[in-house]
């Protein structure tokens, strides 16, 4: 059995939803399938508005779907899930806590800050590169180090699932290449299943074990693709034929470039 199933799933947002200026429903998305296993990586990719982001809150259970089903780990998602981890593309930390006290704070929540809890901070803030920053307050650190705080925050309390909106995208490019590497890193440390949100080509094959590409709204998966660049994978396999053949894949999926068979014709 997979570990998760999205089965025909449709939202649609009622006008009431939307404000005064909205004249009618917005179909956010519309038939949304596919499935993954334990412990797998899979990119959400898709035009910017197409619905990404509002399949993962329904993943999540923070929003109802219209129709289709969500289950993950062999159980129907009909409200918010407790074992999972968020990162949004905000680290959204708060500004009054120290790095350690943020990364605690869903222990808090499950009234489990005790002094394991506090030890497993201290280990993601080394693994994470952190470890000399614990009593440092988020605005003493760069966007990225404070993206570093968000995952470890989302990781502590030892989720199977950690899902993932675009949580790289407001960095710069050097510092999202470095995410990336260790993102997979932790995801080889603690056997997490990933959905991560991304509108980038690259990232999403160098990420992931599959990719769903989505069209734009009202949005369908127009394909799923399986990765099979090898682990660990470096940034070295940005330039090999396999990277670029799976863009190329992903590409012809967004409509982006012309199928091949298009071009030979």
């Amino acid at each position: 059995m997979a570990f998760g199933t999205i089965n025909c799933v449709r939202k649609v947002f009622p006008v009431e939803e939307l404000g005064s200026r909205a004249t009618e429903p917005v179909v956010a998305l519309d038939d949304a399938s596919f499935t993954f296993e334990r412990g797998e990586l899979v990119a959400l990719l898709g035009p910017s508005g197409c619905g990404k982001t509002t399949l993962l809150r329904i993943v999540a259970g923070l929003i109802e779907k219209t129709a289709g089903s969500v289950t993950i780990d062999g159980r129907e998602v009909d409200g918010p899930l407790g074992d999972y981890g968020f990162v949004f593309q905000a680290p959204s930390l708060m500004p009054w806590r120290s790095v350690i006290d943020n990364v605690l704070f869903p222990m808090e929540i499950l009234k489990r800050s005790d002094r394991a809890a506090r030890a497993r901070a201290a280990e993601f803030l080394e693994l994470v590169g952190l470890s000399k920053f614990h009593n440092s307050r988020p605005h003493q650190l760069s966007g990225g180090m404070q993206q570093r705080v968000a995952l470890c925050r989302a990781l502590i309390h030892r989720p199977n699932l950690l899902l993932m909106d675009e949580p790289f995208g407001a960095l710069d490019e050097l510092t999202r290449l470095e995410m990336n590497d260790l993102l997979l890193r932790i995801r080889k440390e603690t056997g997490a299943s990933v959905l991560f949100v991304t509108h980038s080509i690259s990232e999403a094959v160098y990420l992931a074990d599959q990719v769903i590409v989505f069209s734009r709204r009202p949005a369908r998966v127009s394909q799923q693709i399986r990765i099979s660049l090898p682990y660990p994978r470096s940034q070295a396999v940005r330039f090999t034929p396999a990277f670029t053949q799976a863009e190329r894949a992903a590409s012809e999926a967004l409509g982006i470039v012309p199928h091949l068979e298009a071009v030979a014709s």
